[in-house]
């Protein structure tokens, strides 16, 4: 199972711009929970610390397309470097300066958020050109959505040790410089430097252009609604069953199994149309996330928040290899960018969704709430299947191979059935 993914480590600069993508991105993935232990440290409110958490967020959706253009258009480094510096003097900022003035609070906390650099975009722009083959393109997609969730399971603890090492504030400053590292570790490899978007056509709308994009922004919007619901919800089920300790093992559970789900589907290779796997991938992440209204005891539910994970990775790798088909030409990083944005937003609207229902109805109703955003986003894949199955001009394989000089003589990608 394994044997895929070493193959993929193997290759000359892979390990480098994963494990450096993933260290940038750590400020990003930690973001949340750091702000609201600085607050409380300092003797905010929850509910200053939470508002100024939802201000990171939505800078944050909001900077990642713009910033993920301006890669397409002047290639990574001008963009990325620059990024990183700025978001992690404003996340400096906002803990040198506290709670005393709280317009510049709310202002460093956005300027943090909206120079996020789109590592996450890039690397994903870079896989084509790392890697030789276009079914380790689609492995690397699917150890890509792995490392993300090893990488939100690690966060969190990084943050609290650092949190009970030294201070709140010393973990945001911490987290800050790690993250410039990482995304410098990227930036000043040669496939960084050397990566160029394919010439674009000029259009305001950029990737929105797409309509294949659309849907799956549209349907993906709907599982971001579903995760970000179930970590309300879970906060119910635990207040009865347990506390905090049992809220910490659901959402580990969910973890390890997208984990899981990951790491399985990435180790084979896939024969079939990637849009109809999709379809049935996310049909079975809308199931499994029935069992959850069953309520058992913690340990059974545990299991359940496992299951409920075990499709999510692999619906996102699936999704990578469709946005690299329908990313219209020279917008391949935007495109990636504006998928991770749309996840974002959801997960942000099912959270306050699913607050107003489980103080309605109890946790039973607001386990409901991921199953019926599940529904709809397979709903809205099957309504727009037509659109998927129609590959747009040039994708990410398509474009990297153009601009790879150490390619040109190789055959370009075909974007037929096999994925």
């Amino acid at each position: 199972m394994a044997a895929g993914y070493l193959e993929i480590l193997r290759a000359q600069h892979a390990a480098r711009l994963l494990v450096g993508t993933l260290v940038g991105r750590l400020p990003n993935a930690t973001a949340a929970i750091a702000i609201v232990l600085f607050i409380r440290a300092e003797g905010g409110t929850y509910s200053l610390a939470g508002a100024l958490a939802a201000v990171y967020g939505v800078a944050n959706a909001v900077g990642q397309p713009v910033l993920g253009r301006l890669c397409d258009l002047y290639g990574q480094p001008r963009v990325q470097l620059p990024a990183a510096v700025l978001s992690a003097l404003a996340m400096v900022a906002f803990a040198l300066t506290g709670t005393e003035l709280l317009a510049l609070s709310y202002a460093a906390v956005a300027a943090a958020g909206l120079f996020t650099p789109p590592l996450e975009g890039g690397l994903r722009a870079l896989w084509p050109s790392v890697l030789r083959k276009e079914e380790q393109v689609h492995t690397a997609y699917a150890m890509d959505a792995v490392a993300q969730e090893v990488m939100f399971t690690v966060g969190p603890l990084l943050v609290t040790l650092c949190v009970s090492l030294w201070s709140a504030r010393a973990a945001l400053v911490v987290l800050s410089v790690i993250g410039v590292l990482g995304a410098l570790s990227v930036v000043v490899s040669p496939p960084s430097r050397a990566w160029r978007s394919a010439p674009r056509e000029a259009h305001w709308l950029g990737a929105l252009r797409s309509r294949g994009l659309l849907v799956l922004l549209a349907a993906f919007l709907f599982i971001g609604v579903a995760l970000g619901s179930i970590t309300v919800a879970a906060v119910s089920y635990a207040d009865d069953h347990g506390g905090d300790v049992v809220y910490g093992w659901l959402m580990a559970g969910l973890g390890l199994g997208a984990l899981l789900g990951g790491t399985v589907y990435g180790a084979r290779q896939w024969v079939g149309p990637p849009e109809r796997r999709l379809r049935g991938l996310v049909a079975l992440l809308a199931v499994c996330y029935v069992p959850l209204t069953l309520l058992p005891g913690p340990v059974a539910m545990t299991a359940l928040s496992a299951l409920a994970g075990v499709f999510l990775a692999p619906a996102i790798a699936c999704a990578f290899v469709l946005v690299d088909r329908h990313a219209p030409r020279g917008t391949v990083t935007e495109a990636f960018s504006w998928l991770v944005t749309t996840f974002t937003v959801g997960a942000s609207v099912g959270t306050g969704v699913a607050g107003p229902v489980v103080e309605w109805g109890g946790a039973l109703w607001g386990f409901a709430v991921p199953g019926v955003a599940g529904a709809v986003s397979l709903l809205v894949l099957l309504a727009a299947q037509g659109v998927l199955a129609v590959p747009a001009r040039g994708g990410v394989v398509a474009a990297s191979s153009e601009n790879d000089p150490n390619r040109a003589a190789e055959p370009r990608f075909s974007s037929g059935d096999r994925a």
